[in-house]
């Protein structure tokens, strides 16, 4: 039993009603884990649809399925963290070829496209994605593929997602998004153009602290077959213990990203008002750069935040004294998680290139969780009066 493919229900209600809601040899409300490395054959003729799990694996391919249905592509691909994803989308680029990536982008990021894809004869300019001027002059005969990430990590700027798109197909380019602060539940790129679209499934698609998870999908069949022929070539793939998780974690998915988006909006609103902050990055505050072009593009400001304080000595005090959210790398999760770039997801980027980007000292990044928004406030006050 699976939803009608030609009623129009929600994406909330296909999260959990689509064709891998039930198995079809017993009825289990759940997908089965399936651990083999290999698959019988009947014959040389005859190969069913798996035959080495790193090839294909019937949980992942639950979970890939229903990823691609989510984001409106033609195919999915689930591989062993974010990294994997973005790493494997970037194989698409040849020697020779040249990458435009916006410059607020995840350090991870940033430290593969300049110490990794460089030794691979892949060039790279990092722009300013909030200025299509600027990505229009920074577009060269080789550019081959535009990358943007959008809300940006940890800055929340708000790349104009349409203009881009349209941009690169003058110039023959892919472009590829990154979604992982969105998810499809707030944003969905492919239907904006967008022909790649990458996850780091650990955070809110998975939602839970408890699996590393990379998800891409793609819109059309042609680029299914190349990022296919890399998954399968490279070998970071999610084994399907983990992609089960993150299926389980996708049925709360919308609920989720709803509950946590409604309270950052109202903390990064209390943190405007803070003598003890000096700016806060939300595209939900009516100030932002950013917040028309969002709206336009998005159905929602997201669960992430970041706010500024005096200096590293502020930030230091106020992570003595926080209480409920944990100190962590990572977001996304049912638990509030409170982050600090400059020596967490930006520790890979030279301290001149975070502070052109306006990664500070004092920044800290705060993705809201599941707690109520009140103890979440009364803890931040309490931890910002020292």
């Amino acid at each position: 039993m699976s939803v009608q493919q030609d009623v129009n229900y929600s994406l909330q209600t296909r999260l959990l009603h689509h064709k891998h809601k039930t198995d079809p040899t017993n009825g289990a409300v759940s997908v089965p884990i399936q651990h083999a490395s290999t698959f019988h054959q009947n014959g040389l003729e005859s190969f069913g649809p798996y035959d080495y799990a790193r090839s294909g694996n019937p949980t992942r391919q639950a979970l890939e399925d229903t990823i691609a249905e989510l984001e409106s592509g033609t195919a999915g691909f689930a591989f062993a963290s974010g990294m994997a994803a973005i790493s494997s989308t970037f194989m698409m680029l040849s020697a020779g070829e040249h990458l435009v990536i916006t410059e607020d982008v995840y350090g991870g990021t940033f430290r593969l496209t300049t110490e990794i894809l460089t030794r691979h004869g892949i060039d790279h300019t990092f722009v300013d994605m909030t200025n299509i001027q600027e990505v229009k002059n920074a577009i060269l005969p080789n550019t081959k593929m535009i990358f943007m990430e959008t809300p940006s990590n940890p800055t929340m700027k708000i790349t104009p997602i349409q203009e881009i798109v349209q941009l690169a197909k003058e110039n023959d380019c892919l472009t590829v998004l990154d979604n992982t602060f969105m998810t499809p539940v707030l944003q969905r790129p492919l239907d904006l153009g967008v022909d790649v679209v990458v996850h780091s499934a650990t955070k809110f698609i998975g939602g839970h602290s408890d699996v590393v998870a990379g998800l891409a999908v793609v819109k059309d069949d042609f680029l299914a077959e190349k990022l296919h022929f890399l998954q399968n070539s490279l070998g970071a793939i999610l084994g399907p213990q983990d992609s089960w998780l993150i299926l389980r974690g996708m049925k709360t998915m919308h609920t989720r990203m709803e509950a946590s988006s409604k309270s950052a909006n109202i903390i990064a609103r209390w943190l405007v008002n803070q003598a003890e902050v000096r700016k806060v990055y939300y595209p939900g505050l009516p100030n932002h750069p950013g917040f028309d072009v969002n709206h336009r593009q998005a159905n929602g400001s997201g669960a992430v935040l970041s706010f500024e304080l005096a200096d590293i000595a502020a930030v230091e005090t106020l992570i003595k004294k926080v209480e409920i959210p944990v100190f962590a790398v990572s977001l996304g999760a049912v638990e509030s998680i409170l982050s600090y770039p400059a020596k967490m997801s930006h520790e890979a980027m030279p301290a001149v290139e975070r502070e052109k980007r306006g990664i500070t000292d004092g920044l800290l990044r705060l993705s809201v969780g599941l707690e109520k928004t009140e103890d979440l406030i009364a803890d931040l006050d309490q931890a910002l009066r020292g």
